[in-house]
């Protein structure tokens, strides 16, 4: 390799660590959201944790999500999460109603950990597995959650239960 090759080889070598070093700063407020069949079973149990507030996104009789979030958390103000008072009773009704509409597009719920940048769980998540969000801790210390797409069950073809393009 001549002088030209390595000078252009390590130029590429610095603007990629550069970049990687960018990314991790940029991200380092960012949580994750892992599979969990202890949460699944939790949710289709109706088991209500009560450390634990729990929030809606869609229609109240069909939500696409719900979550509990850990109650020294505080979602950020500008999120379109809905509130619930959370009993058995009012959780085996959402999930019910959630079970149904999905089964009609041939797709399954699931469960999921919220887990913080440090690797602490936060709270819980259930959802078709479609449903995409980002778990972001904020400097005012709440929680930016993004709720899923609102048509996230009508994006489901019900034939197949495939994801459908849109235009």
């Amino acid at each position: 390799m001549g002088s030209r090759g390595r000078a252009c080889f390590y130029l590429l070598l610095v603007a990629c660590l550069g970049m990687m070093a960018c990314t991790s700063q940029l991200f380092r407020n960012f949580g994750r959201i892992s599979f969990s069949d202890e949460v699944t079973r939790a949710f289709e149990n109706c088991s209500v944790n009560t450390d634990f507030r729990y929030y809606i996104s869609g229609p109240d009789i069909y939500p696409h999500v719900i979550i509990g979030l850990h109650r020294d958390y505080r979602l950020d103000t500008q999120s379109l999460w809905k509130e619930m008072a959370m009993t058995p009773e009012v959780m085996q009704n959402i999930v019910g109603n959630m079970k149904e509409k999905s089964s009609d597009r041939q797709r399954f719920l699931y469960g999921f950990e919220l887990i913080d940048p440090k690797g602490k769980p936060i709270g819980v998540w259930y959802s078709i597995m479609t449903s995409r969000t980002c778990l972001q801790m904020k400097e005012d210390g709440t929680i930016r959650i993004d709720t899923p797409d609102l048509d996230t069950f009508e994006q489901l073809n019900g034939e197949t239960g495939m994801f459908m393009e849109s235009g």
